[in-house]
């Protein structure tokens, strides 16, 4: 089957369902759309149960296939989501998705979700048994110049409508962060009557929509200002800021530092490898600070915390994730030096 854009994901889903989906990309609002909209349409054809499960280091792959092959006490189809945070499901995971892949059942659907794979997992067996049979929804990053046609039709969607002024001052606003551009756009739907949307509105609505900007937050870190960045930290949570938004930030600047350490380490100059990781150049020195104090190694656990903490903000761990936040936010500024065998660390600020 064809791989597809997430815009054309519902025009597939209503003329049926496929057995197996797989939603690969590192946009997060994106990739939670895409999910939301299988499994509305699954629900739609009384697939009524869901089972969830992490493909991590520790996962019995066998689950997986226990799961297709129990009955169901209700009679009830059942979507079974498996999340693989690494996009690798190593040796086993792969013979257990080519074997689900091979023999898929009209009364389970497969719903896995991977960040953006790479070169190597772009070409695995387990991915062209997935493509062979099912659907593949890929899901890329939008550019700084695709933002005010996405932000346009995002806001066509809800039924206003904005001048190109005003999109652009949005775009400018979020700078590439589509959950906090939604979020924007969600409180426009109930500052306006007539569904027009002037510049002047929209700068009222986006000025500075807190006092204590999540863009602060991240250079502060990076910077190595611990203080000034728990402080803007503890105000974006007085705000109501959403903690999902702020791992997005974080994310975003530890996949770059990792992408960016990866190239200078085979050579290639930072101001380029800044550039292909989508750093602007007035960003570039607190990259370079972040970069004297963090190691690949200790940018790698920055990264396993964050896919911890997206667990907890969705209830998947038992943790808080405001407290979390603050342990990754310290990592980055440098307060304590990370450990490679050291996952979660007492702190001091």
């Amino acid at each position: 089957m064809p791989k597809l854009r997430p815009e054309q994901l519902g025009a597939a889903l209503s003329k049926g369902l496929a057995p197996i989906y797989l939603i690969s990309g590192d946009e997060p609002l994106l990739v939670q759309e895409a999910c939301d909209q299988i499994r509305r349409a699954a629900r739609d054809r009384q697939f009524n149960e869901r089972e969830l499960y992490h493909g991590d280091a520790n996962f019995d792959w066998n689950q997986v296939l226990s799961s297709a092959n129990s009955l169901s006490l209700f009679a009830d189809k059942k979507i079974i989501e498996l999340r693989i945070a690494s996009g690798k499901p190593g040796d086993k995971g792969s013979k257990v998705i080519s074997e689900y892949a091979a023999m898929p059942s009209d009364d389970n659907l497969l719903l896995i979700v991977t960040p953006k794979l790479d070169a190597a997992a772009q070409k695995s067996k387990w991915l062209k048994a997935i493509e062979d049979r099912g659907i593949h929804v890929q899901i890329w990053p939008i550019t700084p110049a695709q933002l005010p046609r996405w932000i346009g039709t995002r806001l066509q969607q809800v039924g206003l409508h904005a001048d190109s002024s005003a999109i652009d001052l949005l775009a400018s606003r979020v700078e590439g962060n589509l959950l906090a551009a939604a979020q924007e756009i969600e409180k426009l739907t109930l500052l306006t009557t007539d569904k027009t949307i002037s510049h002047e509105l929209m700068a009222s609505a986006v000025a500075d929509s807190a006092r204590y900007d999540i863009f602060g937050l991240t250079d502060k870190a990076l910077y190595g200002d611990a203080r000034a960045a728990v402080k803007t930290l503890h105000g974006l949570k007085t705000e109501g800021t959403e903690p999902i938004t702020i791992l997005w930030a974080l994310t975003r600047d530890i996949r770059a530092l990792v992408q960016i350490s990866m190239a200078t380490a085979q050579g290639k100059n930072i101001e380029m490898a800044a550039k292909q990781a989508g750093i602007r150049d007035k960003r570039l020195p607190l990259i370079r600070a972040a970069l004297q104090r963090l190691k690949p190694a200790q940018l790698q656990m920055l990264l396993r915390k964050a896919n911890a903490i997206d667990k907890a903000i969705k209830g998947m761990r038992n943790a808080e994730p405001w407290d979390e936040l603050l342990d990754l936010l310290l990592n980055i500024a440098g307060v304590n030096s990370l450990h490679p065998a050291n996952d979660r660390l007492t702190l001091r600020i």
